[in-house]
């Protein structure tokens, strides 16, 4: 067996942790196979007695890999969604961070963790992805999103307008800071800071957040995700931003863009006992009111 390790990168603290971690791998008979920059920065600290390998990109990622660990926040399985594409490898979300909705494994559980995927004692998520088309190439081999695509102004830009369409047919002109599309993943991320609805994950649907929007009349609202949704941007400036996830870059006015369901899923491995509720509970203290 084979398991990839993906991080950031991580505090010398954590080294122990590391350790924790390769040592039970190893002893369940696996080779870990190290994202480079992070092989980099914890090598000479701890024992590597064992056979090992390492990866760069998406393309050194073969067939072989049984699955993929990611060591951090949600931020940093993001990262790892960009590499494994559509290699249907699952992915099991360690968490280094702080919140963490998608990598709700806590540095206390490593050891059950471990001994369920060697066991295959677990379930697999299937997480929903947003697709971009755009008439210029915006974001390379990955125009996809595991949480959610968004438009918004520049720092110091005005407010823009954003004409919205499902299936070609118009839906509404927002006038605001941003507009934000999410997957069900994503409703509980930036699209709830911004006042938008929780979704369970197999709910096939989109959430369409406006950011701070001019109108007071104008809500989030829930689509079904068999939607193209597209967009046509009105601003004073000639350029706004377009971000998938974590990822950005700026545009002018000219380009087209629209969104729709991705071809192919992500799998999340999920521990038998934990749930959406629970992780609901967990994470937004939802339960925890003094009148219960």
């Amino acid at each position: 067996m084979k398991i990839a390790i993906y991080s950031r990168g991580i505090d010398a603290a954590q080294y122990k942790d590391i350790n924790h971690l390769i040592e039970q791998l190893v002893s369940y008979g696996v080779e870990p196979v190290f994202y480079q920059d992070f092989f980099n920065q914890f090598y000479s600290a701890v024992k590597l007695d064992y056979p090992y390998s390492t990866f760069n990109s998406h393309d050194d990622l073969d067939t072989a890999i049984d699955c993929m660990i990611s060591l951090g926040g949600d931020g940093t399985l993001l990262d790892t969604v960009t590499l494994i594409r559509d290699s249907g490898i699952p992915v099991l979300g360690i968490n280094y961070g702080r919140l963490g909705f998608l990598a709700n494994i806590g540095k206390e559980e490593i050891a059950d963790a471990i001994d369920a995927i060697a066991e295959r004692k677990y379930v697999l998520d299937k997480r929903t992805l947003l697709h971009l088309e755009a008439n210029m190439p915006l974001f390379g081999q990955t125009p996809y999103a595991l949480n959610e695509f968004s438009i918004y102004k520049k720092e110091n830009s005005p407010m823009i307008k954003i004409h919205t369409y499902l299936n070609g047919e118009f839906l509404n002109t927002y006038w605001a800071d941003g507009l934000i599309v999410a997957t069900p993943t994503g409703s509980t991320g930036y699209s709830l800071s911004c006042g938008g609805p929780v979704v369970f994950p197999d709910s096939s649907s989109f959430v369409i957040t406006p950011i701070a929007p001019h109108n007071l009349n104008i809500r989030p609202i829930v689509v079904p995700d068999n939607n193209i949704i597209s967009f046509e941007v009105e601003s004073r400036t000639d350029d706004f931003i377009c971000a998938l996830d974590s990822r950005r870059v700026t545009t002018g006015k000219e380009v087209q863009i629209a969104v729709k369901k991705e071809s192919f899923d992500i799998r999340l491995i999920r521990m038998n006992e934990n749930n959406f509720l629970q992780t609901l509970r967990e994470k937004l203290s939802w339960g925890l009111d003094k009148r219960n």
